[in-house]
């Protein structure tokens, strides 16, 4: 079973900077793509930033040029580096990715963390 948790949410003033932080854990061979999806309640869960297992990324044009996505594969954790945060991007912050669980087996499975809450106030 494999395990992603997410951390490093809060309460931060507009213009201010956070980091998220997502663990994963369990049994875990490799991990492909990974992402950062946020949500907020009675709407869809939307992409945010995603990270291939070879580091190439991709933004939400509203986070374009303020977030930043990263990895460390040794450590199998993703980071999401906030900068420039506005009202606006107050969500639940969820962590996503693909992950393979042994070498006995090519599958990829989709693990989602619990989410963690962002919060900034104007």
């Amino acid at each position: 079973q494999v395990q992603l948790v997410e951390s490093g949410g809060g309460l931060v003033q507009a213009g201010g900077s956070l980091r998220l932080s997502c663990a994963a854990s369990g049994s875990i061979f490799g991990i492909n793509d990974m992402a950062w999806y946020r949500q907020t309640p009675g709407k869809r869960r939307d992409l945010v930033a995603a990270i291939s297992g070879g580091g190439n990324t991709n933004y939400a044009d509203s986070v374009k040029g303020r977030f930043t996505i990263s990895r460390d594969n040794a450590k199998n954790t993703m980071y999401l580096q906030m900068n420039s945060l506005k009202p606006e991007d107050t969500a639940v912050y969820y962590c996503n990715a693909e992950i393979r669980e042994s070498n006995r087996d090519t599958s990829l499975y989709s693990y989602w963390g619990q989410g963690t809450q962002v919060t900034v106030s104007s």
